[in-house]
């Protein structure tokens, strides 16, 4: 079976994307188990020019930074043609055509090596604690 690889962006046009890695494990909580799709983890920043970047998820931030990955990757998306002869008779799954489109190339990954930080200030004092410190 040959499948084709083609670019429909051009050679030089494609669009660049990235890779997040982090160490360790993402856990969903199960109430969004079935709607994993558009699910919004966290959020990245990358401060104005320096190529530091932060990565809050919950009230935990992780810094990282971007590191050239040692061959390029690139982001595919399949597509199925069917022929005349099997949209008439689909019982028949071999005549059934495979192309492959790029829609991205991969250069570069940011890389979180380090443990997260937590974002939550000290503990709050007590009422007690408020109380003496006012009468104070």
């Amino acid at each position: 079976m040959q499948i084709q690889v083609k670019c429909s962006c051009g050679a030089e046009k494609c669009p660049e994307w990235a890779i997040i890695e982090l160490q360790g494990v993402v856990e969903v909580q199960p109430s969004f188990l079935h709607s994993l799709q558009n699910l919004q983890i966290g959020l990245l920043c990358r401060p104005s020019s320096q190529e530091n970047y932060t990565f809050t998820v919950g009230y935990h931030e992780l810094t990282g930074s971007k590191v050239a990955l040692k061959k390029p990757m690139v982001v595919l998306k399949k597509i199925k043609y069917m022929d005349v002869e099997q949209q008439i008779d689909e019982a028949t799954s071999s005549s059934s055509c495979v192309e492959l489109d790029v829609v991205g190339v991969i250069r570069q990954k940011i890389l979180f090596k380090t443990r997260p930080t937590a974002l939550i200030s000290g503990p709050q004092p007590t009422v007690k604690e408020k109380i003496n410190a006012a009468g104070a």
